[in-house]
């Protein structure tokens, strides 16, 4: 079929999780991008959900839905939308709202193209209904990370040629080197103590617990952790902090809207994963920034993150393999200094957004007028 690559394009996503982290902001990140293109970009999610707040907050085209469990409700929203609001492809991000647009788009006769998007490493389920999913139910599968699109075709046996990996891009002109000492004073941080830095949403497999307790092994006393983000493990980490007395050591900052000057002011950004990740967001962002990181080899994290050149590399669940990597780092200011330089310039080299921009421009386009 002979297409106009410069032909506007008509897509919609649709989320169905309620929570909050890089899946989220990647949608809100490349739907922005798109629109700018001049492409009719538009969002689909449940009306209470953080997303849909963000998108109406950035004018984004955002309509309710009522996706976020499986059921005819939802179904019924996604199939009256799409027959009233035709577009080209639907991009689909977590299983409830890809189940439910899968089998909205059985009920119209001209349905669009469907998109998978994998942000997570956590497996795929070997099974006839899974591999309906990501067969028949959608037109190609797009992966935020080679490992994970390594890891469908490896284990699920799902055939390579309708997998792409697009790594998420940044916004390179917002996450930059900056003052250390204004950082700090803008945010009443410590100015003297040396500041151990993550930036995540509060779920278990990030490894918040870990780090807290590697920071009860550390050698350098005068190391404080700054953690910036809200979620389901905020009780626990709380309660984690008082039973292993580290509350004059470490800051819980909550959600921060702009965690450009949170990383700012870190010596070390550390992020000890030890499941479900792609590529994570703060990580390309700390590495932006110009802060030492530290993480695991969890997901495609390896893709971004070579030991000893752009960070260091610990085993997941580790606390005292992680503290002695934090000190190591705490103690070695060159070391910090090669880490920084080296992560920066292959920041500036990879996380570009219009990078990723252009791949999923030319995935969709390829999606929406492929023969099938």
């Amino acid at each position: 079929m002979n297409v106009d690559k410069n032909m506007p394009l008509r897509v919609v996503h649709t989320e169905s999780s309620m929570g909050w982290g890089g899946q989220e902001l990647r949608i809100l990140t490349e739907a922005a991008g798109m629109v700018q293109r001049g492409h009719q970009v538009s969002l689909l999610c449940p009306v209470q959900s953080r997303l849909f707040a963000a998108a109406k907050a950035r004018n984004l085209a955002v309509h309710a839905a009522r996706i976020q469990r499986k059921g005819m409700r939802g179904l019924l929203d996604i199939s009256r939308w799409l027959r009233h609001n035709p577009v080209d492809v639907v991009i689909t991000h977590s299983s409830v709202d890809s189940w439910l647009t899968a089998l909205a788009c059985r009920l119209l006769s001209q349905p669009p193209a469907v998109i998978r998007v994998r942000h997570i490493s956590a497996p795929v389920p070997r099974n006839a209904t899974s591999r309906w999913l990501y067969t028949q139910g959608c037109r190609h599968i797009v992966t935020t990370g080679s490992a994970l699109r390594l890891q469908l075709i490896q284990d699920n046996h799902l055939p390579a040629p309708r997998i792409t990996s697009v790594p998420t891009g940044i916004d390179l002109k917002q996450f930059v080197p900056g003052n250390q000492t204004q950082a700090r004073q803008q945010l009443g941080l410590p100015p003297e103590r040396m500041l151990v830095g993550i930036v995540a949403t509060l779920r278990s497999w990030k490894g918040h617990s870990h780090l807290l307790e590697a920071m009860t092994h550390l050698q350098h006393p005068q190391a404080h952790l700054l953690i910036v983000g809200d979620g389901p493990q905020r009780p626990n980490l709380e309660k984690q902090i008082q039973t292993l007395q580290l509350a004059n050591r470490v800051t819980l900052a909550g959600q921060q809207e702009n965690v450009v000057p949170w990383l700012q002011a870190c010596d070390i950004f550390a992020l000890p994963s030890y499941a479900n990740e792609g590529v994570p967001q703060a990580l390309m962002q700390a590495m932006a920034c110009g802060v030492p990181v530290l993480s695991t080899p969890v997901g495609s994290i390896g893709e971004i993150l070579q030991d000893g050149v752009t960070g260091l590399l610990v085993p997941p669940k580790d606390p005292a393999a992680l503290a002695g990597k934090l000190d190591l780092l705490l103690g070695n200011a060159e070391l910090r200094s090669t880490l920084r330089l080296n992560a920066l310039r292959f920041a500036r080299q990879h996380f570009s957004l219009g990078v990723m921009l252009d791949r999923m421009e030319a995935v969709i386009r390829h999606a929406a007028f492929m023969e099938h």
